[in-house]
């Protein structure tokens, strides 16, 4: 019962828009310490089943707001547009496939979520927009279980006061390179 319990936590965790299966893959795996393959695939089908929903919800949700209230309808028509803008060129150029990496990066505020509402504010069909994240999520989810997996085994083999200080080390080492490359 105590699995089953924390099976759907890993499930609970995959659909919530910060963690989606960013959080939901190595929680299962690190904290819970459930086997891989079934947290793989329960985070997997829990950001599926959440995007479905939002290519539907995003509309209804925007035509109800808009509807009774007009702060709300001034402030979507300036974030469409603002986003539409700002954005457009790069969707223009990629198209589906960019929808599909940008749901498939595995950065925070890159995932179904806001992949979903991207996919409505372009006006990109449901049908596409629903393939192009599902191919997202899955990119995103094997990508998460890689790094997860690496992750314990540098922790392994280094042990995890060396890697800390490895990654640590990193961290630094990239921002004063960043600064060099601007001067």
């Amino acid at each position: 019962m105590k699995e089953i319990w924390e099976y759907f936590q890993v499930f609970f965790l995959s659909i919530l828009p910060i963690s989606e299966v960013r959080g939901a893959i190595p929680y299962g795996i690190v904290a819970l310490k459930l086997r891989a393959l079934p947290v793989f695939l329960i985070s997997l089908l829990g950001n599926l089943i959440v995007s479905f929903f939002l290519i539907f919800i995003w509309e209804i949700l925007f035509l109800f707001l808009s509807s009774r209230f007009k702060l709300f309808k001034k402030f979507f028509e300036w974030l469409f547009d603002k986003t539409r803008k700002r954005f457009s060129p790069y969707y223009r150029k990629w198209q589906d496939i960019g929808l599909c990496f940008f749901v498939a990066i595995p950065l925070p505020f890159t995932g179904a979520w806001t992949g979903s509402l991207a996919a409505f504010l372009f006006g990109i069909k449901r049908k596409e927009a629903l393939i192009s994240i599902s191919f997202g999520v899955l990119i995103a989810s094997i990508l998460i279980l890689a790094l997860t997996l690496f992750g314990i085994e540098l922790e392994r083999f280094f042990g995890y006061k060396t890697l800390s200080l490895l990654i640590l080390t990193f961290i630094f080492a990239w921002i004063i390179l960043k600064k060099v490359v601007k001067k």
